[in-house]
């Protein structure tokens, strides 16, 4: 047990306060625990609590890597060479692409950053901010996001990170007011904008392509991509937020074939524990990254970024061991999610949909799109892993709950054992211009593991119904805890 608390304890080490764990509860700000725990969880969309399984194989590997719990920086260095072949494997990623690695999906930005400061600085084009992890906002304006970083540098938020600058930010909303989806047409359009004001200035456009938003929205579409490729050729860089990993290798090596590098963590649909980042950096990338900034000796060790990068010998030569454990969780995960075949993972999602459906209609909810809504909006098919997040809005549910009041039922669920996807800003109370706050929603999203254990129920007809079996009771134990929820606040709202 003891080697457990410790193996717990250092998957919290390595980050910023968001992995701290709170005394009192054993869990995080995101109510996630470094260890395994029995709860109905379908919680990949905002962190995860590690599966028994991986944290068995954490545990075995970290006594092999540091039997005597010495972690070097040349252990680190090794360790992370491992991870990036291992990567490499499981997404079938040609050899020359960069691996970086990073203590979260928010210091991912400053990769993309670093590789493509142009002479004239870099404007930054962020699609969907609130569909986007909420510091990003800084960190994609060069900026700390943080009090502290995973060095334990003490940093103060907005403050610019030395030698990143001159950065520039602007956004682009991915939904209109009534919560639909724009038209990945329309959002090239907006980024065309962008572009061509940044290169009026001499700036270098740098444009967020939006891979898996919190609601499971991609956009634009490669053929929107591509367009714009033709069009500015190598003025304007691009980079791909799948965050949430919920990204085929088929389309990851699609966007990589075009120059274009990809941001994945794997404490989301990866299902490992929160934080960890990797940045895949295509041999185009590779090439034009200028040596590293000064300000990022405080946020990045040497051996998380490729050996090729040029300046990398800035960086302190240090390991964290947090970091490590927690990646090598995931991508534990990862590969076990990989082996399954198509029709597999196809069985256990298509189960998922009609559970959620039924309890879609049971709380006379909503389901956000995640579609576009331009006039061929109809032929277009939901990508597969989309399929695995659903995002409810229950706004107009009993006692009709706003953004603030979900994120209350999303608490008390959570001290009730069932862990849901945080709200999340997607749709409007009102409409038009006149619309008013954000509606609540939740979000309810498979996981790797949770795919793969599932999976073992058989693919048989009585597979089948064990599976559907499985669904049914979760879902109507949600179902229940949210009835409850609506209620209260309903009787909460009556006039005394």
């Amino acid at each position: 047990m003891d080697q457990h608390n410790h193996i717990a304890r250092l998957m919290t080490c390595g980050g910023d306060a968001r992995i701290t764990i709170d005394p009192a509860s054993g869990a995080n700000r995101y109510m996630s625990t470094p260890y395994p725990r029995r709860l109905i969880a379908y919680a990949s969309s905002t962190a995860n609590d590690i599966s028994a399984d991986a944290f068995a194989h954490v545990t075995r590997r970290a006594q092999v890597m540091a039997p005597d719990g010495e972690w070097t920086p040349a252990l680190y260095g090794e360790a992370l060479d491992g991870l990036r072949a291992r990567l490499r494997t499981a997404y079938a990623l040609p050899g020359d692409v960069g691996i970086a690695f990073a203590p979260s999906g928010t210091d991912l930005e400053y990769i993309a950053l670093a590789a493509n400061t142009g002479a004239g600085g870099v404007h930054n084009l962020l699609l969907g901010a609130d569909e986007v992890g909420s510091g990003c906002i800084h960190s994609a304006n060069g900026a700390y996001f943080a009090k502290e970083t995973a060095l334990d540098a003490a940093t103060v938020p907005g403050a610019p990170v030395a030698g990143l600058g001159p950065v520039t930010l602007a956004q682009i909303p991915v939904r209109d007011d009534l919560g639909r989806a724009q038209d990945s047409c329309a959002i090239a359009m907006g980024i065309r904008r962008q572009a061509e004001d940044a290169l009026a200035k001499g700036m270098t456009p740098l444009i967020h392509i939006v891979h898996g938003s919190k609601t499971g929205l991609v956009l634009p579409e490669l053929q929107e991509v591509d367009a714009l490729i033709d069009q500015y050729g190598d003025t304007i860089r691009f980079v791909v937020d799948a965050c949430q990993a919920r990204i085929t290798t088929k389309a990851i090596n699609a966007y990589l074939e075009r120059g274009i590098i990809v941001f994945l963590t794997g404490s989301k649909f990866m299902g490992g524990p929160p934080f960890s980042g990797m940045a895949l950096i295509p041999p185009a990338a590779m090439d034009r990254a200028a040596p590293l900034a000064q300000g990022l000796a405080q946020i990045f060790r040497r051996a998380e970024l490729p050996a090729a990068w040029p300046g990398r010998e800035i960086l302190p030569d240090s390991a964290n061991a947090g970091l490590l454990l927690r990646l090598e969780a995931s991508i534990f995960e990862l590969e076990r999610f990989q082996a399954l075949p198509i029709p597999r993972v196809m069985r256990v999602i298509d189960a998922f949909q009609q559970a959620v459906g039924k309890l879609t209609t049971r709380l006379l909810a909503r389901q956000v799109d995640t579609r576009f809504t331009g006039i061929h909006a109809w032929q277009r098919i939901m990508p597969l892993e989309m399929q695995t997040l659903v995002t409810l809005d229950i706004g107009n549910c009993l006692g009709r709950p706003d953004f603030d009041a979900a994120t209350g039922i999303h608490k008390a669920l959570a001290a009730q054992g069932i862990r849901l996807g945080q709200p999340v800003r997607s749709v409007r109370t009102g409409f038009g211009a006149g619309a008013g706050g954000w509606a609540g929603t939740l979000r309810i999203g498979l996981s790797m593991p949770q795919i793969v254990g599932l999976d073992q129920l058989g693919d048989d007809c009585l597979g089948d119904d064990a599976l559907a079996a499985h669904f049914a009771q979760d879902m109507t134990a949600i179902g229940d805890a949210l009835t409850i929820a609506l209620l209260e606040r309903t009787r909460q709202s009556l006039p005394a």
